[in-house]
């Protein structure tokens, strides 16, 4: 029987939020068995970009990362935001360890083509160590990995955090039954973005169809919901989104995705 794992993307929302910070992380060290947390960090590296005179670039809602705008998101979320993260989770008592797609050459990737829009230094994910990720959960280390890649040859890359969780959700799951938490601001998925409590606790193929057909699930939900689906037809067990009651033990109320 396998061991199950958890893997836990986190929000930018969620680390900007000093108590709910705080919570997340709470609630992550209580999770049972094996997990690993993704995180962004994209409004911090805004923030503090601003403050160097360094303005963000955006094209259709996704960042142009220069070669300027690489250095930000190295030192914000590899830096400042990982070790935040990692700290808090030492308070509590989970042995945490700070990772980029580097570190342990975690995660390479590619520079992502030129199409109509050159991105930049952003990264397209090609392989996920799985069995140095193993290797580290079994000596007891927490995993915590930013949204940064490397191509093996010295680059990095921003990489999209929700295509991190996914990827290393699916390289984990031949070790493991994995569940993948998208955790952000909303309680799930919603039927009415006007009604927060319009949860839609279940989605499957067929229902996500209709969903998008009526329109209900549109703009921002529409990549975060490929990436659903993709990890499940290739392994994954389960994923989940919601905001951070989901980890909470006994809590129904966030949405659940299957095939």
């Amino acid at each position: 029987m396998k061991q199950t794992l958890s893997i836990v993307k986190v929000g930018s929302n969620l680390i900007e939020d000093d108590k709910g910070f705080v919570r997340i992380l709470e609630l992550f060290s209580k999770l049972p068995g094996n997990k690993i947390m993704v995180h962004g960090g994209g409004k911090k590296a805004t923030q503090i970009g601003n403050k160097l005179g360094i303005e963000a670039k955006m094209i259709n809602g996704r960042r142009i990362t220069d070669e300027k705008s690489l250095e930000i998101a190295v030192m914000v979320y590899g830096g400042l935001v990982s070790k935040q993260i990692v700290a808090q989770l030492q308070a509590f008592g989970t042995n945490a360890i700070g990772m980029s797609g580097a570190d342990a050459n975690a995660i390479l990737a590619h520079k992502r083509p030129v199409t109509k829009v050159d991105f930049g230094f952003v990264g397209d994910v090609d392989k996920v160590n799985a069995y140095g990720i193993f290797k580290l959960l079994q000596a007891g280390f927490t995993p915590i990995f930013c949204a940064l890649t490397h191509d093996g040859k010295g680059q990095l890359f921003n990489t999209n955090a929700d295509t991190i969780a996914a990827e290393v959700a699916i390289a984990m799951s031949d070790q493991f039954d994995t569940t993948l938490y998208y955790c952000f601001e909303k309680k799930g998925v919603l039927e009415d973005v006007e009604n927060e409590n319009s949860v839609i606790t279940h989605i499957n193929s067929k229902t996500y169809e209709e969903l998008l057909a009526y329109g209900i699930i549109s703009n921002g939900m529409l990549p975060k919901m490929h990436n659903c689906f993709y990890a499940l037809k290739n392994q994954v067990k389960k994923v989940c989104i919601g905001d951070i009651d989901m980890l909470e033990k006994g809590n129904p109320n966030f949405t659940t995705v299957t095939l």
